[in-house]
């Protein structure tokens, strides 16, 4: 195998695909990256047995084809720190060369039949969804997620598929997001609205994976594996198993509280001021609604007390709950700082609705006030 290729282009491609690589592992040869060079470019493959990618590498100047298996540390750390804007990869499949303009580097490698097999997307039925979408239903929900609990299901993204619509849940107990978009149908896909969870990690690199030019990306379910296709990148991840919530039933009936409209990037700073004062024993914070403002107090008795206001729209009846700032924070981040969205309050022990008009939903569950 030998190639040329574009250094920044391949240490793009290959720090995404390191990052399924296991650091500790009892199969070493899967602390390693596949190179796969064909007559028609190359791409890169990596594996942990539950979740794999396949990534195709650009800028390649294909002189022989072949494989070879590289480490992640070591050759990553190559491909960091050379100042070369064209590199040069060859293998005798005894050991792995890497050349620069005024460097060299010869790695040992392991065997690139030993490598697990990572498939493709060769599916015929299948949704299709804008890679955009799909980019903003990961962010929305992805932080949601709960990886430490006991309930293995917590731990990944559920994906409810109908004809035309996606809907994204993901839910650590205490707060719930949920996003919907648009998706397309090409075939007979399999109705995959009852157990489709997605870990939490597979979806991170989805997102990672799927380039700003890129337009549409195909999605299907194969047995107990989620399938995403790019154009750059197709990834397979094990479904998690376990029984999800009822999610429906954790949003309240709409239209029985009320419904204040906030601006996004104030109340974002507002809710981080009135945060530096909490701790760990006491991290509620009251956001008092009424009289043209929203007041929030935090107190703690080590650390002090703060109280931050901001004009908003509303001058109804006072209504007072006490939320985790860090689930509110959680939330703005992912929002537009110039946008808008609408919280619905009933009471202070009831949850709060947050939606935005983009098909976004975020319930958070209220703390103890404390008396």
């Amino acid at each position: 195998m030998k190639i040329s290729c574009d250094r920044e282009q391949l240490l793009q491609a290959f720090q995404t695909v390191a990052a399924v690589a296991p650091s500790r592992s009892p199969k070493p040869i899967l602390q390693n990256v596949k190179l796969d060079v064909t007559p028609d470019g190359a791409s890169l493959t990596a594996t942990d047995l539950e979740v794999g990618i396949r990534h195709a590498v650009g800028g390649v100047d294909v002189q022989a084809p072949g494989s070879v298996v590289l480490p992640v540390t070591r050759f990553g750390s190559i491909l960091r720190e050379s100042a070369d804007q064209t590199i040069h990869i060859e293998s005798d499949g005894n050991g792995a060369t890497i050349r620069g303009e005024r460097s060299r580097f010869q790695l040992p490698a392991e065997n690139p039949a030993e490598f697990p097999p990572v498939g493709g997307f060769e599916e015929t039925s299948y949704f299709e969804v804008p890679a955009r979408l799909l980019r903003e239903l990961i962010r929305r929900t992805v932080f949601a997620t709960d990886n430490e609990s006991s309930r293995y299901a917590l731990g990944g993204v559920k994906l409810e598929f109908d004809t035309d619509m996606v809907t994204a849940i993901g839910t650590d107990g205490r707060r719930l997001a949920k996003m919907v978009g648009p998706v397309t149908k090409q075939g007979e896909p399999a109705a995959v609205q009852q157990n489709t969870i997605v870990p939490t990690r597979a979806m991170q690199l989805i997102e990672r994976a799927i380039a700003p030019t890129d337009t549409e990306v195909q999605l299907a379910v194969r047995g107990n594996e989620f399938i995403v296709h790019s154009p750059r990148a197709t990834i397979s991840a094990r479904l998690l198993e376990g029984r999800f919530p009822e999610w429906r039933k954790v949003f309240p009936e709409r239209g029985v509280g009320q419904q204040i409209e906030l601006a996004a990037g104030p109340t974002h700073a507002a809710v981080r001021q009135a945060a530096i004062v909490t701790s760990e024993e006491s991290r509620g914070i009251d956001f008092t609604f009424g009289d043209g403002s929203l007041v929030l107090a935090g107190k703690a008795a080590e650390v002090g007390q703060s109280r931050v206001e901001l004009p908003i729209g509303y001058d109804g009846q006072e209504i007072t709950i006490t939320l985790d700032p860090r689930f509110v924070i959680d939330f703005l981040k992912v929002l537009d700082s110039d946008k808008t969205f609408s919280i619905e309050l009933k009471d202070g022990e009831s949850a709060a609705v947050c939606s935005t008009e983009d098909g976004y939903g975020y319930v958070i569950m209220p703390l103890a006030r404390d008396r």
